[in-house]
């Protein structure tokens, strides 16, 4: 997540990368793809390979380098997905949000890599967040802990946003395989239709609500608040992992008392444990708000459009909305 990782992932992603050289060096220049009969897409995480597929219909095809079950901070790549790296004839990725896959773009070649980051401007980290006295100085420190300017990564919980990815890399893959760009073009607008769709729902759902406050175990949600109009109170940052300190669950707690929150929402790729010892102090409920990092391993046949319907749900009934 826009991260500094430790040192031993990027030196575990450069041990994949000379494991690999063995196999590749006496090949081409590795950009000719798998299959000659489409082209070979490396989506970075889950609603990459979904924007990808989506996009790509059966003119690509796609390798999420993140599995099903997989929490994607942490990524690291094995030789064989640095090979798969390496061979891809595009590369569709969030350039500082996975450090393994970052140093696998920079070793094999970044004329290949579509950054989403580009798109648009980032939020900074604390978008959708409150403003309380007293919390400049850690939130500096959070952002310096962060890297990058302390920027939120996870521009796909805006549907807008995420149209805007489709349309650019339908232009991407136009230019990597002209014959079939009219193609792409039609399925980006396509799924544009469908994301908007998805936008005007959101907005007409959570338009009247009793609260607008959403107390989240880390802050996945600021580009889902800024759109439409939510306050996020995050238990932790940008990292999934990172445990707070007591000081964090005493503050987070005093929130939600503050705000009449009924629900402390969890994720389905980490533990729920935080969350629901922040219930338990409040006496609120606990309830899954997906940030689609990934699916869940078994899939349960959901997508993205269905996981953030989801969502919504879940959102109109915590804030008691209208």
């Amino acid at each position: 997540m826009m991260l500094r990782r430790p040192t031993v992932r990027v030196l575990a992603a450069a041990t994949a990368l000379v494991a690999l050289g063995a196999a590749t060096a006496c090949s081409d220049d590795g950009t000719t793809g798998a299959d000659p009969q489409r082209v070979d897409v490396a989506a970075a995480f889950y609603p990459l390979q979904f924007v990808a597929e989506r996009v790509g219909g059966d003119a690509v095809r796609v390798t999420n380098l993140t599995k099903p079950g997989a929490e994607p901070h942490d990524l690291e790549l094995t030789p064989s997905q640095v090979g798969e790296v390496n061979q891809a004839e595009l590369v569709i990725y969030l350039k500082g949000f996975q450090p393994a896959v970052d140093e696998a773009i920079t070793q094999s070649g970044g004329d290949r890599a579509f950054d989403v980051a580009g798109v648009q401007p980032l939020l900074a980290a604390s978008a959708g967040g409150h403003d309380h006295e007293g919390e400049g100085a850690g939130q500096e420190e959070h952002a310096d802990e962060e890297g990058n300017g302390g920027k939120d990564p996870h521009l796909w919980l805006d549907p807008t946003r995420l149209a805007g990815v489709a349309d650019q890399l339908a232009e991407r893959l136009g230019k990597a395989d002209p014959e079939h760009a009219a193609d792409y073009t039609a399925r980006a607008k396509t799924l544009r239709a469908e994301l908007e769709k998805l936008d005007a729902d959101f907005a007409a759902g959570l338009k009247t609500c009793q609260r607008r406050e959403i107390v989240v175990s880390h802050t996945a949600f600021g580009y889902l608040a800024e759109r439409y109009q939510l306050e996020q109170v995050g238990i932790t940052g940008l990292t999934p992992e990172t445990e707070p300190a007591p000081q964090r669950l005493a503050e987070v707690a005093k929130e939600a008392r503050e705000h009449g929150a009924t629900t402390i929402f969890f994720e389905t790729l980490v533990s729920p444990k935080v969350a629901e010892t922040i219930a338990r102090e409040v006496g609120a409920k606990t309830a899954v708000l997906d940030p689609l990092e990934g699916l869940s391993a078994d899939g349960g046949g959901q997508d993205y459009l269905s996981v953030m319907r989801t969502n919504l749900q879940t959102l109109r009934t915590a804030l008691s909305c209208s």
